[in-house]
């Protein structure tokens, strides 16, 4: 009993050394870690939670779409940490900032802690919604730059410094709803540096590499407790032809394999819409060229980049023709399957996040492709099956951890009582 107790101990004490954790997600090779244990990502988009937040009579619609996510096993939220000029702003000129709509991004953070999900915050835009790219240019155009792209926002030093100003602000922001810095909160698992960047005027994938290895490293020189990802849609380009079959037929200036071996850069995303990409193909052809798709990113995180792969959009709209919610449920359990068996075998694939999450009562927003857990209740019910398959996989991970801590603490203590045997007769 005494020996007994002495392994006790040492396992407990080996167990709280190595693995008591401080909340952060970090990767270890190809998987998420969270407090010692992989961490599996079940979860959704939701672009609007600061805009909405930032009117403090509509945060109920925050905090309910949190609770609702977190009772179906949702732990993940990606959102924006940016609306640069325009209407309702949160940058409405270089470096100047609206507190009222910071305050709603401080509320959208303190609530996704208050119930357990972590967040990808999203640094810019590279469509025009929320101002984009487009408007940093413009904003430098006005202060006296020749710009003649869009695309000169990867380029322009202005334009660059204007971005940096951003990233920096967003970093050092004071949460004033839980004083805690943006940058050592925990609740946040990773920076992204732009939604979706595309450079069509640089199709050899040279600018957009540049650009992501500068910003990489100006968030690294800020923050080392997060993890960083580019945003990337996954197009493969001119570092792995062999792989370029796989593309839809368009360059848009990335390559996933490059872009993703940037030291700085922790994991690798995709992106996936078959519905837009292959409009013109029928289900069958577009979940054919899904699973294909998944299946090289898969295999290229692991083995090419040996890095994680999380799949932060996918979606299917009820605005395409001949939609029904089982072509739907059939496009989310194509990615879930593909998830879990990469997941269960200690493969790269880390988790997928559906575009998008909405609660009742926000008809404005709808774009196809929504999902109101308490209305679409046949895909809410895919993704709560999901997220128990995923919880089961970490358990397992957790018991074979504890096992192994255990036999390490039973053979310290076996070697310690070897030590104390005399020697000779």
């Amino acid at each position: 009993m005494k020996n007994l107790a002495v392994a006790l101990i040492l396992f407990l004490f080996l167990h709280q050394k190595c693995f008591a954790g401080d909340g952060f997600i970090r990767t270890r090779g190809i998987h998420f870690m969270l407090n010692g244990s992989p961490f599996y990502a079940n979860g959704f988009n939701a672009y609007w939670l600061m805009y909405v937040a930032s009117d403090p009579s509509q945060r109920h619609k925050v905090s309910t779409a949190f609770q609702q996510a977190s009772s179906h096993g949702l732990t993940v939220a990606r959102t924006w940490a940016f609306s640069d000029g325009g209407y309702k702003p949160l940058q409405y000129a270089p470096g100047s900032y609206n507190e009222q709509m910071f305050k709603g991004l401080d509320f959208v953070i303190a609530e996704a802690r208050r119930y357990g999900i972590k967040l990808v915050l999203s640094l810019a835009n590279n469509y025009e919604s929320f101002g984009g790219k487009k408007q940093y240019v413009n904003w430098a155009r006005s202060a006296g730059q020749y710009l003649t792209s869009d695309d000169d926002f990867f380029r322009n030093s202005v334009v660059k410094g204007y971005y940096k100003n951003h990233i920096r602000t967003i970093l050092n922001r004071f949460n004033t709803f839980t004083g805690i810095l943006y940058k050592n909160d925990p609740t946040i698992m990773a920076w992204e540096l732009m939604n979706e960047p595309r450079c069509t005027s640089d199709p050899s994938g040279r600018t957009i590499q540049a650009w992501i290895m500068e910003m990489a490293s100006y968030v690294k020189s800020i923050d080392t407790s997060h993890m960083l990802e580019a945003g990337l849609e996954g197009f493969y380009g001119q570092s792995s032809p062999q792989r370029m079959n796989l593309n839809p037929s368009f360059n848009v200036g990335t390559d996933f394999i490059a872009n993703n071996r940037i030291p700085g850069i922790d994991f690798a995303t995709v992106h996936s819409y078959p519905d837009q990409w292959l409009s013109s193909s029928n289900n069958e052809n577009q979940l054919s060229f899904l699973n294909n798709w998944l299946n090289g990113h898969i295999q290229d995180a692991q083995y090419v980049l040996k890095k994680p792969l999380l799949l932060t959009e996918f979606g299917k709209s009820w605005k395409d023709p001949n939609f029904s919610p089982y072509q739907r449920d059939m496009l989310f359990n194509t990615v879930y399957y593909k998830i879990y068996a990469s997941a269960k075998r200690g493969g790269a694939a880390a988790g997928g996040l559906f575009w998008q999450l909405l609660t009742e009562g926000m008809d404005t927003f709808r774009d196809g492709y929504e999902i109101v857990l308490s209305e679409n209740s046949s895909t809410a019910n895919v993704i709560s099956q999901q997220a128990r398959k995923l919880y089961q996989i970490r358990k397992i991970f957790a018991r074979r951890r504890n096992l192994e801590m255990w036999r390490r603490a039973r053979r310290a203590q076996r070697l310690a009582r070897n030590r104390g045997k005399p020697i000779g007769k």
